[in-house]
């Protein structure tokens, strides 16, 4: 028996930013709220649990420095690679140096609020 990814936390200055951004990301949609502030995304339909990890964006964001430890990679699905980079682009996402060569098969982005990801080349099914 194993374990499996069912959701990854955030923590965010502005939760309602950060959920909008990442469901036109990820095309997910609201699955809930807490009265902590805190918004889950995912994907419509399977919810929590189903075969993609559910986002949960909770308030209260700590400064850091450097770079994460953790980050999400995202990979096209629909689209080559550098169509899905203008598009993530033009939805508020920026391009974030952690060192990188410039020869990288992947773009270094940056979120709305600076949490580094990576848009990969590999284009993958759509689940």
């Amino acid at each position: 028996m194993a374990c499996r990814i069912s959701e990854s936390v955030i923590d965010a200055a502005d939760p309602e930013r950060l959920a909008a951004f990442w469901s036109e990301v990820l095309g997910y949609v609201e699955l809930g709220r807490e009265d902590d502030g805190s918004i889950e995304i995912g994907p419509s339909g399977p919810g929590f649990g189903g075969p993609q990890p559910t986002l949960v964006l909770g308030s209260g964001r700590k400064p850091r420095a450097g770079k994460l430890p953790l980050h999400i990679d995202v990979s096209p699905t629909d689209r080559d690679q550098d169509a899905e980079l203008e598009r993530l682009l033009a939805l508020g996402a920026r391009r974030a140096d952690v060192g990188q060569s410039g020869d990288e098969s992947w773009h270094v982005l940056a979120d709305p609020e600076g949490n580094e990801f990576c848009l990969l080349r590999s284009r993958v099914r759509p689940l």
